[in-house]
């Protein structure tokens, strides 16, 4: 008896199943023969990843990680330094508002002292001669007296307690006397600009408002 090895079974074996598949396949009428798969080889490759591709992925999800990462860091570097900004913008703006403070303090300081001045510095009759000056006219001038002693008896911080009028002439209310002067309270002669001026435009001079006066009681 021959000795058959069973690598030439196992291919014998093979080719009879074949030949008997060739066989069935024409005589049920197929044109082709039925091809035999092989079971043992039918498990596809794509199945198994590759140690390559897996590292591929990883690789992959290792990038994107770091990219998202550095995205999130240049987006908090950039709020920082826009708060960085911000605050130093405030910060500036706080100094320069307290110096701008400052600076409005000591302005009314120095204004306190000048009126304090101011306020020691006339009396009724550096007054009258002052208004004299001014108003020139001699006639118009003692219109102007007469209606000034009746006011205020020539005292430039006379003060109508009632009605808040203030100064020689009693405007009412006093700061209508800033459009002459911003020292309205303390200089006379604001004080005489500006009633000398009232006079004229309201009653032609200040006979005018003198004669008004007269009548009423108050111009």
């Amino acid at each position: 008896m021959n000795r058959i090895s069973v690598r030439g079974m196992a291919v014998a074996s093979a080719t009879a199943v074949t030949a008997v598949g060739a066989v069935v396949g024409v005589a049920s009428g197929d044109e082709k023969p039925t091809q035999v798969s092989d079971v043992a080889g039918s498990t596809l490759l794509a199945d198994i990843p590759a140690g390559s591709s897996s590292q591929i992925v990883a690789d992959n999800l290792s990038r994107q990680s770091d990219a998202q990462q550095s995205a999130a860091l240049v987006t908090a570097q950039k709020a920082a330094a826009e708060a960085a900004r911000a605050k130093a913008a405030d910060a500036a703006h706080a100094k320069a508002a307290a110096e701008q403070r400052a600076k409005q303090a000591a302005a009314a300081s120095r204004a306190a002292e000048q009126q304090r001045q101011q306020l020691v510095s006339y009396s009724p009759g550096s007054v009258q001669a002052l208004a004299a000056s001014i108003i020139g006219n001699t006639n118009q001038f003692a219109c102007f007296s007469q209606i000034v002693k009746r006011e205020s008896g020539w005292s430039y911080t006379a003060t109508n307690a009632a009605s808040g009028a203030y100064g020689l002439v009693q405007a009412l209310p006093g700061s209508k006397m800033a459009s002459a002067g911003a020292d309205w309270r303390t200089n006379p002669a604001t004080q005489i600009k500006w009633g000398l001026n009232y006079m004229n435009s309201r009653y032609g001079s200040p006979c005018g408002a003198w004669s008004f006066w007269q009548a009423h009681s108050w111009y």
